[in-house]
Protein backbone atom coordinates (compact mmCIF):
# COMPACT_ATOMS: atom_id res chain seq x y z
CA UNK A 1 0.00 0.00 0.00
CA UNK A 2 1.54 3.44 -1.04
CA UNK A 3 1.91 5.64 1.80
CA UNK A 4 -0.25 9.29 1.27
CA UNK A 5 1.84 12.17 1.75
CA UNK A 6 -0.32 15.82 1.53
CA UNK A 7 -0.09 17.79 -1.19
CA UNK A 8 3.01 20.11 -1.33
CA UNK A 9 2.46 23.98 -1.79
CA UNK A 10 4.99 26.26 -0.25
CA UNK A 11 3.75 29.13 1.53
CA UNK A 12 6.37 31.11 3.17
CA UNK A 13 5.00 33.95 5.44
CA UNK A 14 6.75 37.45 5.85
CA UNK A 15 9.49 37.74 8.01
CA UNK A 16 11.40 40.39 10.24
CA UNK A 17 15.13 41.32 11.34
CA UNK A 18 16.53 42.24 14.20
CA UNK A 19 20.84 42.75 14.79
CA UNK A 20 22.16 40.61 16.78
CA UNK A 21 26.05 40.27 17.87
CA UNK A 22 26.54 42.40 14.95
CA UNK A 23 24.73 40.46 12.66
CA UNK A 24 21.65 40.69 10.65
CA UNK A 25 19.44 37.84 11.91
CA UNK A 26 15.85 36.96 10.18
CA UNK A 27 13.06 35.34 12.23
CA UNK A 28 9.13 34.50 11.12
CA UNK A 29 6.50 35.04 13.88
CA UNK A 30 2.93 33.68 12.72
CA UNK A 31 0.07 32.84 15.36
CA UNK A 32 -0.88 33.62 18.19
CA UNK A 33 -1.04 32.49 22.15
CA UNK A 34 2.19 30.55 24.29
CA UNK A 35 5.15 30.63 22.22
CA UNK A 36 7.05 27.70 20.44
CA UNK A 37 10.50 28.28 19.12
CA UNK A 38 11.48 26.44 15.79
CA UNK A 39 15.46 25.93 15.13
CA UNK A 40 16.05 24.38 11.72
CA UNK A 41 18.65 22.30 11.23
CA UNK A 42 21.94 22.49 8.82
CA UNK A 43 21.66 24.04 5.94
CA UNK A 44 18.73 24.96 5.71
CA UNK A 45 16.50 27.82 7.05
CA UNK A 46 13.38 28.69 8.66
CA UNK A 47 11.60 28.69 5.86
CA UNK A 48 12.43 24.38 6.14
CA UNK A 49 9.24 24.86 8.76
CA UNK A 50 6.58 26.03 6.59
CA UNK A 51 7.06 24.30 3.52
CA UNK A 52 4.34 21.64 4.21
CA UNK A 53 3.04 24.04 6.71
CA UNK A 54 3.82 22.59 9.25
CA UNK A 55 4.46 25.76 11.71
CA UNK A 56 1.41 27.15 10.12
CA UNK A 57 -0.45 23.87 11.90
CA UNK A 58 1.03 24.52 15.24
CA UNK A 59 0.22 28.55 14.78
CA UNK A 60 -3.04 27.40 14.87
CA UNK A 61 -2.92 26.82 19.04
CA UNK A 62 0.16 28.88 19.44
CA UNK A 63 2.61 31.65 18.72
CA UNK A 64 5.37 30.12 16.53
CA UNK A 65 8.93 32.00 16.16
CA UNK A 66 10.99 30.29 13.49
CA UNK A 67 14.24 32.03 13.43
CA UNK A 68 17.04 32.03 10.51
CA UNK A 69 20.11 30.29 12.46
CA UNK A 70 23.37 32.67 11.57
CA UNK A 71 24.88 31.89 8.55
CA UNK A 72 21.68 30.35 7.19
CA UNK A 73 18.74 31.39 5.07
CA UNK A 74 19.17 35.50 5.23
CA UNK A 75 21.00 35.63 8.61
CA UNK A 76 24.39 36.74 8.62
CA UNK A 77 27.07 34.74 10.08
CA UNK A 78 28.39 35.17 13.71
CA UNK A 79 32.00 34.36 13.27
CA UNK A 80 34.48 32.57 10.95
CA UNK A 81 33.43 29.20 13.72
CA UNK A 82 30.02 29.53 14.89
CA UNK A 83 29.68 27.94 17.79
CA UNK A 84 26.74 26.58 19.22
CA UNK A 85 26.73 28.61 22.76
CA UNK A 86 27.17 31.39 19.99
CA UNK A 87 23.64 30.67 17.81
CA UNK A 88 22.31 30.01 21.14
CA UNK A 89 22.63 33.79 22.73
CA UNK A 90 21.90 35.07 18.87
CA UNK A 91 18.06 32.92 19.45
CA UNK A 92 17.88 34.62 22.87
CA UNK A 93 18.63 38.15 21.36
CA UNK A 94 15.75 37.65 18.97
CA UNK A 95 13.58 36.27 22.28
CA UNK A 96 14.27 39.43 24.12
CA UNK A 97 14.04 41.81 21.43
CA UNK A 98 10.30 40.69 21.45
CA UNK A 99 9.96 40.91 25.00
CA UNK A 100 9.21 36.83 25.21
CA UNK A 101 10.68 35.24 28.44
CA UNK A 102 8.90 31.61 28.79
CA UNK A 103 8.78 29.08 25.63
CA UNK A 104 8.96 25.98 24.19
CA UNK A 105 12.18 25.27 22.55
CA UNK A 106 12.08 22.73 19.20
CA UNK A 107 15.73 22.00 17.79
CA UNK A 108 15.55 19.55 14.36
CA UNK A 109 19.47 18.68 14.05
CA UNK A 110 21.55 21.17 14.51
CA UNK A 111 18.74 23.14 16.02
CA UNK A 112 18.70 20.23 18.65
CA UNK A 113 22.37 21.36 19.29
CA UNK A 114 22.15 24.56 19.76
CA UNK A 115 18.49 24.32 21.64
CA UNK A 116 21.08 22.20 24.00
CA UNK A 117 23.29 25.24 24.39
CA UNK A 118 20.64 27.44 25.05
CA UNK A 119 19.02 25.55 27.64
CA UNK A 120 22.23 25.18 29.48
CA UNK A 121 22.94 29.23 29.11
CA UNK A 122 19.47 30.32 29.37
CA UNK A 123 17.40 27.29 31.42
CA UNK A 124 14.95 29.79 33.25
CA UNK A 125 13.68 30.44 29.40
CA UNK A 126 12.30 27.36 29.16
CA UNK A 127 9.12 25.16 29.33
CA UNK A 128 9.93 22.50 27.96
CA UNK A 129 12.52 21.02 25.22
CA UNK A 130 11.84 18.84 22.29
CA UNK A 131 15.28 17.65 20.24
CA UNK A 132 13.86 16.73 16.54
CA UNK A 133 15.95 14.07 15.03
CA UNK A 134 19.04 15.07 17.01
CA UNK A 135 21.27 14.29 19.78
CA UNK A 136 23.09 15.93 23.31
CA UNK A 137 26.32 13.68 22.20
CA UNK A 138 29.28 15.52 20.75
CA UNK A 139 30.99 13.94 17.25
CA UNK A 140 32.79 10.79 17.60
CA UNK A 141 36.17 11.45 16.56
CA UNK A 142 35.46 9.90 12.89
CA UNK A 143 31.99 12.24 12.78
CA UNK A 144 34.93 15.17 12.97
CA UNK A 145 37.01 13.26 10.07
CA UNK A 146 33.81 13.38 8.69
CA UNK A 147 33.46 16.87 8.51
CA UNK A 148 36.76 17.87 7.94
CA UNK A 149 36.37 16.43 4.10
CA UNK A 150 33.08 17.81 3.77
CA UNK A 151 35.02 21.48 4.21
CA UNK A 152 36.82 20.29 1.65
CA UNK A 153 34.27 19.15 -0.51
CA UNK A 154 31.96 22.87 0.14
CA UNK A 155 35.06 24.94 -0.35
CA UNK A 156 35.32 23.36 -3.82
CA UNK A 157 31.81 22.70 -4.72
CA UNK A 158 29.26 23.50 -2.12
CA UNK A 159 26.10 22.22 -4.33
CA UNK A 160 28.11 18.82 -4.68
CA UNK A 161 28.13 18.57 -0.76
CA UNK A 162 24.22 19.70 -0.51
CA UNK A 163 22.56 17.59 -2.98
CA UNK A 164 24.92 14.88 -1.76
CA UNK A 165 23.61 15.40 1.83
CA UNK A 166 19.77 15.96 1.27
CA UNK A 167 18.92 12.46 -0.36
CA UNK A 168 20.82 10.90 3.24
CA UNK A 169 18.22 12.79 4.73
CA UNK A 170 14.82 11.26 4.06
CA UNK A 171 14.14 7.57 4.38
CA UNK A 172 14.53 5.82 0.76
CA UNK A 173 11.39 4.22 1.06
CA UNK A 174 10.22 8.21 0.62
CA UNK A 175 12.32 9.21 -2.38
CA UNK A 176 10.44 8.55 -5.05
CA UNK A 177 7.02 9.95 -3.15
CA UNK A 178 8.72 12.49 -1.99
CA UNK A 179 10.53 14.38 -4.92
CA UNK A 180 8.74 17.80 -4.39
CA UNK A 181 10.08 17.93 -0.87
CA UNK A 182 13.63 16.72 -1.60
CA UNK A 183 13.95 19.39 -4.45
CA UNK A 184 12.65 21.90 -2.66
CA UNK A 185 15.22 20.97 0.32
CA UNK A 186 17.94 20.96 -2.47
CA UNK A 187 17.12 24.50 -3.51
CA UNK A 188 16.98 25.45 0.09
CA UNK A 189 20.32 24.25 0.81
CA UNK A 190 21.96 25.55 -2.50
CA UNK A 191 20.97 29.08 -1.28
CA UNK A 192 22.82 28.78 1.88
CA UNK A 193 26.89 30.68 1.74
CA UNK A 194 29.82 28.76 1.60
CA UNK A 195 30.80 30.51 4.95
CA UNK A 196 27.56 29.46 6.64
CA UNK A 197 27.77 25.92 5.97
CA UNK A 198 31.42 25.96 6.53
CA UNK A 199 31.60 27.66 10.02
CA UNK A 200 28.77 25.88 10.93
CA UNK A 201 30.29 22.21 10.24
CA UNK A 202 33.64 23.57 12.36
CA UNK A 203 31.05 24.95 15.29
CA UNK A 204 29.30 20.95 15.05
CA UNK A 205 33.06 19.91 15.38
CA UNK A 206 33.53 20.95 18.25
CA UNK A 207 30.34 21.14 20.46
CA UNK A 208 30.31 19.64 23.93
CA UNK A 209 28.63 16.03 25.56
CA UNK A 210 25.21 17.76 27.04
CA UNK A 211 23.74 14.62 28.03
CA UNK A 212 24.04 16.11 31.78
CA UNK A 213 21.13 18.97 30.64
CA UNK A 214 18.80 16.34 30.15
CA UNK A 215 19.51 14.19 32.87
CA UNK A 216 18.89 17.45 35.58
CA UNK A 217 16.49 18.78 33.25
CA UNK A 218 13.32 20.78 35.49
CA UNK A 219 11.33 20.81 32.20
CA UNK A 220 9.95 18.25 30.12
CA UNK A 221 11.40 17.06 27.39
CA UNK A 222 10.93 15.53 24.25
CA UNK A 223 12.16 12.81 21.77
CA UNK A 224 11.45 12.71 18.14
CA UNK A 225 13.52 10.25 16.39
CA UNK A 226 12.81 7.96 12.76
CA UNK A 227 13.51 4.74 12.66
CA UNK A 228 15.35 5.01 9.15
CA UNK A 229 17.36 8.12 10.47
CA UNK A 230 20.77 7.49 9.46
CA UNK A 231 21.87 10.75 10.83
CA UNK A 232 20.83 10.21 14.19
CA UNK A 233 20.35 6.90 14.75
CA UNK A 234 17.24 5.97 16.47
CA UNK A 235 18.80 3.65 19.35
CA UNK A 236 20.77 6.68 20.42
CA UNK A 237 18.29 8.42 21.03
CA UNK A 238 15.76 6.35 22.32
CA UNK A 239 18.57 5.97 25.08
CA UNK A 240 19.01 9.72 25.91
CA UNK A 241 15.24 9.81 26.08
CA UNK A 242 15.90 7.81 29.48
CA UNK A 243 17.79 10.53 31.12
CA UNK A 244 15.21 13.35 31.84
CA UNK A 245 12.98 13.40 34.66
CA UNK A 246 10.08 14.09 32.70
CA UNK A 247 10.56 12.43 29.42
CA UNK A 248 8.28 11.68 26.37
CA UNK A 249 9.45 9.46 22.45
CA UNK A 250 8.16 9.82 19.43
CA UNK A 251 8.97 6.57 16.88
CA UNK A 252 8.46 7.68 13.32
CA UNK A 253 8.19 4.19 11.38
CA UNK A 254 9.33 4.86 7.85
CA UNK A 255 11.18 7.93 8.46
CA UNK A 256 14.34 9.62 7.81
CA UNK A 257 16.14 12.58 9.74
CA UNK A 258 13.10 14.67 8.21
CA UNK A 259 9.71 14.14 10.36
CA UNK A 260 8.66 17.30 9.95
CA UNK A 261 8.01 16.69 6.64
CA UNK A 262 8.09 12.49 6.07
CA UNK A 263 5.76 12.58 9.15
CA UNK A 264 3.57 15.72 9.39
CA UNK A 265 0.33 14.98 10.66
CA UNK A 266 1.26 12.93 14.29
CA UNK A 267 4.36 15.20 14.53
CA UNK A 268 2.34 18.23 14.83
CA UNK A 269 -0.21 16.00 16.84
CA UNK A 270 2.19 15.04 19.32
CA UNK A 271 4.29 18.26 19.74
CA UNK A 272 0.74 20.18 20.21
CA UNK A 273 0.02 18.12 23.05
CA UNK A 274 3.46 18.12 24.39
CA UNK A 275 3.51 22.23 24.69
CA UNK A 276 -0.07 22.05 25.91
CA UNK A 277 1.40 20.46 29.00
CA UNK A 278 4.43 21.90 29.53
CA UNK A 279 2.43 25.25 29.57
CA UNK A 280 -0.24 23.88 31.49
CA UNK A 281 2.36 22.79 34.50
CA UNK A 282 2.66 25.25 37.47
CA UNK A 283 6.08 26.40 37.78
Amino acid sequence: MELKLPIFKPVIPPTKFITSRGAKIRYADVGKGRVIVLLHGFPFSSEVWFGNGFANALAKKFRVIAIDLPGHGKSECVGYVQKMERMADVVKDVMDELGLRRYVLVGHSMGGYVALAFAEKYSDNLRGLCLFHSSALPDSEEKKMDRDRAIKIVKRDPAKYTNALVMNLFAVANHKYMKKEINWIRRMAAKTKKQGIVSSLEGMKIRRNREIILKFANYPVMFIGGKRDTVVPFASMEKQSQLPKKTRLLALERVGHMGFLEAKEICVKKLRAFAGSCFAQKV
